[in-house]
């Protein structure tokens, strides 16, 4: 409960605080950049710390990476990241009928509207056959 309260507060700054230096790019890029270097200056002196040698920072550092997605992510830029964000799948996962254009896809469902009409059309046909069988069965 204290957990989500934090949690709640720390979401709601971000947000407040994302929306004001919105509005100051320059100034954005300078806060990410501190926050950037400040946090790999950590990085850094923990693993001095703990006296890690470089080949083993780097294949911890590398198994990071690949196993979260961002090794290559940062080889190709944030589309990827927010590309996952939004639930898109990678390139070689999507399927060709996903690549069609907004205009064939348009061009599909007319012609999916028109088969359904078609198919309605039939439906309706068929029920009033029954129907007039029906009738003529009353009549009788």
């Amino acid at each position: 409960m204290l957990f989500d309260k934090i949690y709640k507060f720390f979401d709601i700054l971000e947000d407040k605080v994302r929306h004001w230096l919105s509005h100051w790019p320059l100034l954005y890029a300078l806060v990410g950049i501190v926050g950037i270097v400040l946090t790999w200056r950590g990085v850094w002196h923990l693993a001095d710390g703990v006296n890690l040698s470089p080949w083993v920072s780097i294949f911890f550092g590398l198994a990071i990476l690949l196993i979260s997605g961002l090794l290559v992510a940062i080889a190709i830029g944030d589309e990827v990241l927010i590309g996952a964000w939004r639930g898109r799948r990678k390139v070689t996962e999507v399927r060709l009928e996903e690549t069609l254009t907004l205009v064939e896809r348009v061009e599909e469902i007319k012609k999916l509207l028109s088969k359904i009409e078609n198919q309605l059309g039939a439906v309706k046909k068929g029920e009033e056959k029954i129907a007039k069988e029906i009738d003529e069965k009353i009549d009788k």
